[in-house]
């Protein structure tokens, strides 16, 4: 594999990277596990090591955006990568360069949880008049987080139910897919990354997708400690994250449909129990 720095247009970058490119020669390059959306890279010199992103896949999202948005927030030291650079390559892929910061989580216990929940909580406190003239996009929540909905009528139904029942209120930076492969850990220090889905939109949502995953994929016990933290510092009534807790539960089958979430051996068991255990989708039947 050939050193993809140099092959760049590099559109915005920072001193770091500049001195990255002189020194070209002796850096070292090793492929990381790749995502749904884009080529992971790590790129390593004598002193530190980065982490190259190329969407060379069906995603194109914006990453003039999500540069400037990670500047922002690592500025106000909320617990994200630098960037370091961005730009487009020989290929016509948008590129973005931040530091390493670790490896994904594998092992998780009661005070790890309780760290998760203090991070989400200071980016949905993060105050949006503070990140300068960032324009944070808006998306129509359920065209945004229902992909192809249409095609599929009783999620459709169960999802313009729910709806009606709430007033989305799009008013905080939310990650849009906070879960522990987008959360690295490297000396007792973790960084969230990629904000992809990074927007204004709901706390409450955000909050109830990343629950929902991990009582899905991890466990009911440390689910509820992570629960349990956020919810000391943000108060949501009840019935209300019931409501975001049902919607999360029909967004993993939407998604489902198209191989879009992992699928292990008691998935579907624990997505059967959670959707029959929520008040809002008694009576629900939408498990293929």
């Amino acid at each position: 594999m050939s050193m993809p720095l140099s092959v760049v247009n590099w559109i915005e970058k920072s001193k770091i990277l500049d001195d990255l490119l002189n020194q070209e020669n002796t850096l070292t390059i090793h492929p990381m596990n790749q995502g749904y959306e884009a080529e992971v890279i790590k790129i390593d010199s004598d002193n530190e090591s980065f982490v190259l992103k190329v969407w060379n896949k069906s995603s194109k999202p914006d990453i003039h955006f999500q540069f400037h948005l990670l500047n922002a927030l690592y500025e106000r030291r909320l617990s994200v990568s630098k960037p370091v650079g961005w730009g487009i390559d020989q290929n016509s892929d948008k590129v973005l360069l931040t530091t390493f910061d670790g490896v994904p989580i594998h092992k998780v216990n009661n005070k790890k949880m309780i760290e998760f929940a203090s991070i989400l909580s200071s980016i949905h406190q993060t105050n949006i008049e503070e990140i300068g003239d960032i324009q944070l996009p808006k998306y129509d929540f359920v065209g945004y987080f229902f992909p192809e909905l249409n095609k599929h009528t009783d999620i459709h139904k169960a999802v313009t139910s729910l709806v009606q029942l709430i007033q989305i209120k799009q008013e905080h930076i939310i990650h849009g897919d906070f879960h522990l492969n987008n959360i690295l850990e490297e000396n007792n220090r973790y960084t969230v990354i990629d904000w992809t889905n990074g927007q204004l939109g709901d706390p409450r949502y955000d909050f109830a997708w990343s629950l929902t995953l991990k009582r899905i994929y991890i466990s009911e016990r440390l689910a509820q400690v992570f629960r349990s933290a956020y919810l000391v510092k943000n108060n949501i009534p009840n019935k209300e994250l019931e409501v975001f807790e049902a919607l999360a539960c029909l967004r993993w089958v939407l998604l489902s449909r198209s191989g879009g979430v992992p699928i292990g051996q008691n998935t579907t068991k624990r997505i059967k129990s959670l959707i029959g255990e929520n008040p809002f989708l008694q009576g629900v039947d939408v498990i293929q």
